[in-house]
Order: C-alpha cells, then sequence, then structure tokens
C-alpha cells in the first residue's frame, strides 16, 4: 500500500489531536500531519495543502452546524477523501455521513490500532464503517445524497451566506460582516435558492435544518 504522506487532522480537542496523530504515526511514520481546531481553520488548511491525502475529521467543532462541515469539505475538495471521526456514532449518524460523501466514519472510542486500519483502508479507496456497524445500516438514502449534492455545490461565500441565513441575520447585517454590498448578498441569496431548489428564505433555511446532528430523545 502507498502510504500517505499528508493526512489534515481537524478536531477542537488538542488531546485527541495528539492521539490521532499517533494513530497515524503507527500508518506512515513519516507522513506531514497538519492540524485545525475549528471549521475556518480547517478550510485554511485544505486551501493551503489541496494536495493532502486524508481529512480526518470531527462532526462537532466551532464553525460547523452539524454536517455542515463535511459537506462543505466535499465541495471545496472533493478529490480528498474525509473520514469522519466523532463520539456520535450512532447508526443514524453513520449512515448520514455516508450519505453526505464521507469516506469513512470511525467512533472516538475506537483503539489507535483500529483508527490506523480504517485510515489504511480508506487510502486504498474503501469505504470503512464500524465492523458491528456495517451490516446495520440500510440502503443509502437518495434524497439525502441528492440534498448532500446541492449543498456541495454551494460556493464558500454563499455557503457563509447561508449558515447567516439559518442564524437570522438581514441581508444588511450580513453585507456588513463579509465586507461586501446588499447586492453582492442578494445575488448570493438567489443563487442559493436556485441550487437549493427552494423559493424562499424560509425555505432555505428550513433545508439547511436537515444539516443539524439531531441526539436521539432520551425518555425520562
Amino acid at each position: 500500500m502507498a502510504l500517505a504522506q499528508k493526512f489534515i487532522v481537524a478536531d477542537d480537542h488538542p488531546l485527541f489531536r495528539a492521539a490521532l496523530t499517533q494513530a497515524l504515526r503507527q500508518l506512515a511514520p513519516r507522513a506531514e500531519i497538519l492540524e485545525a481546531d475549528s471549521m475556518a481553520a480547517t478550510n485554511d488548511v485544505v486551501i493551503r495543502h489541496p494536495d493532502a491525502d486524508l481529512i480526518l475529521l470531527d462532526l462537532h467543532m466551532p464553525g460547523a452546524h452539524g454536517f455542515s462541515g463535511l459537506i462543505q469539505l466535499r465541495g471545496q475538495a472533493p478529490d480528498v477523501p474525509v473520514a469522519v471521526v466523532s463520539g456520535s456514532d450512532e447508526p443514524y449518524v453513520v449512515r448520514r455521513a455516508i450519505d453526505y460523501g464521507a469516506s469513512g466514519f470511525i467512533p472516538k472510542s475506537s483503539t489507535l490500532e483500529l483508527i490506523a486500519k480504517a485510515v489504511g483502508e480508506i487510502l486504498e479507496g474503501e469505504v470503512w464503517l464500524p465492523p458491528d456497524m456495517a451490516q446495520s445500516l440500510g440502503e443509502v438514502n437518495e434524497e439525502e445524497t441528492k440534498f448532500a449534492a446541492a449543498i456541495a455545490s454551494l460556493t464558500p461565500q454563499q455557503f457563509r451566506v447561508l449558515n447567516m441565513l439559518t442564524e437570522g441575520l438581514l441581508n444588511k447585517q450580513i453585507a456588513y460582516e463579509l465586507s461586501v454590498s446588499e447586492a453582492t448578498i442578494k445575488a448570493h441569496v438567489t443563487a442559493i435558492l436556485r441550487k437549493l431548489g427552494v423559493h424562499s428564505r424560509t425555505q432555505a433555511v428550513i433545508a439547511a435544518q436537515k444539516l443539524e446532528i439531531e441526539p436521539p430523545k432520551v425518555e425520562s
């Protein structure tokens, strides 16, 4: 197997980034390992290192809304595989991650040896899933996959605008935050509605809420 020489580890917890780095060193001792602790930092690293061999991504990071970080990376760097590494390892979360383009799902509870094994298989082109989960996820959800493709078609700036729409900001406020004209924001909103196949800002916000990772309801 040709070992990867450049990994991006995106997680906001320093101790877990260190653990992932240790696992990667077992697989590829001489690899260059780049770290990021937020989605903004991750995007910056990906822009500066488009030749990365693999991105290891935590779903719960500052600047990410649910699966938005994963989909944004798939749109920004479609040729770089992304493995989700998360503590939220319920089957429905794993299924949605795969539907949204992840090349694997590695639970944070995995041993370093299992993480290294998973990464090795992903680098060989496999989609890696937890062994006890691979047979229980069901078929690919075409609706989720179609929605992921629509979200991935947004430009980085359009994606930022959509996130700000979900936060309830007006065009004037978004324009101020992004240092562009209000007319530019209106053009972005029009493009977002077209790409998502919706007809209003409200519908766009409702569509974007599909990206959230909803925790299971716990009976009291």
